[in-house]
């Protein structure tokens, strides 16, 4: 267990290439990834597979995208998209009920879905096609790729999530297919000098789906809710690794045994800051209902069964009601 750098207790690093180790090494990945899960729903992931030019890539795309002129920014505003993508203006959200409106800035990717797909004349709940910036030839090619190599990064994350839950590792694959998932570019201007009360670069909350695994650029400011011990930890950026956090779903489908833990981002760093998470929630169809592993003798379910649309249009809509 490695520590992060400033105040709390520290949060792990999973080796996630022992996942294709001996059975020992996968026993020892699942009693760390268990550990984890039970006290902070908050780790590092190292050995991932993804590759260094991929993730530079990224960077250089997004830094472009939110360098481009308000006009053609505004002109792949996700308010015109029925699907929820594209670009969303500084403060354009308030994660954090009571305090001004978040310091960011975001642009928001799905799965590329056309008029022709039966999802999408179904009008199901965020599926459809994409808003990509006309004066970047390479982003949309390059944020193709991530979105892909993140859906597998997930199945896996997914094959380990069910060894620490003492299921087959298989048992989470019909929820892996044809998964929710939603990539988000987002930059953070520096804090400002003299901030208003609660002013921040994104307030705090816990996220709705599955798995969240978050790319970090070279500046601090994600920290992360130790209940533990009444106070925030910084998760700062370790390099190769990315932060991956368990959402509200997962709660829920463990009964409560696994956290979905509050975080935030205040930007110290007096620099342009960059964080691409992505988010995972699986089939739409998929049913969440308590897993036996998680249920002792004489306990009750927490939460009735669901499925990961009802529970994300749920969760959509007691944030933006």
């Amino acid at each position: 267990m490695r520590k992060t750098s400033g105040t709390g207790t520290a949060l792990p690093i999973i080796d996630l290439s022992l996942l294709a180790g001996t059975g020992e090494q996968r026993q020892s990945l699942a009693r760390s990834l268990n550990d984890a899960c039970l006290h902070t729903g908050f780790f590092y992931i190292s050995q991932h597979g993804i590759p260094d030019d991929l993730v530079n890539r990224v960077f250089r795309e997004s830094r472009a995208l939110f360098n481009l002129p308000d006009s053609e920014k505004e002109a792949i505003h996700k308010a015109r998209s029925p699907a929820n993508r594209g670009y969303e203006p500084l403060k354009g959200q308030t994660l954090e009920p009571g305090t001004p409106p978040d310091l960011k800035e975001g642009f928001y990717i799905g799965e590329e879905l056309d008029d022709s797909d039966p999802r999408v004349q179904a009008g199901r709940f965020n599926h459809g096609p994409n808003q990509w910036p006309a004066a970047l030839p390479t982003f949309r090619e390059t944020m193709s790729k991530y979105f892909e190599a993140m859906n597998e990064l997930s199945d896996r994350i997914m094959q380990a999530l069910a060894l620490a839950l003492d299921l087959p590792q298989d048992f989470f694959d019909d929820f892996c297919q044809q998964p929710l998932s939603t990539l988000r570019l987002l930059h953070y201007p520096p804090q400002p000098p003299n901030p208003q009360p609660g002013e921040k670069g994104c307030g705090a909350h816990t996220d709705f789906g599955g798995v969240t695994i978050l790319l970090l650029d070279d500046n601090p400011g994600l920290q992360v809710w130790d209940a533990a011990n009444d106070r925030w930890i910084n998760a700062n950026p370790i390099p190769g690794t990315f932060v991956v956090n368990l959402g509200d779903m997962i709660a829920r489908w463990t009964n409560d045994r696994y956290r979905s833990t509050l975080h935030r981002v205040v930007n110290t760093s007096g620099a342009e800051r960059y964080s691409v998470p992505f988010f995972y929630s699986g089939n739409p169809d998929h049913e969440v209902t308590c897993l036996p592993s998680c249920l002792a003798d004489g306990d009750q379910p927490h939460y009735p069964p669901t499925t990961v649309e009802a529970h994300l249009m749920d969760m959509y809509r007691r944030t933006y009601a």
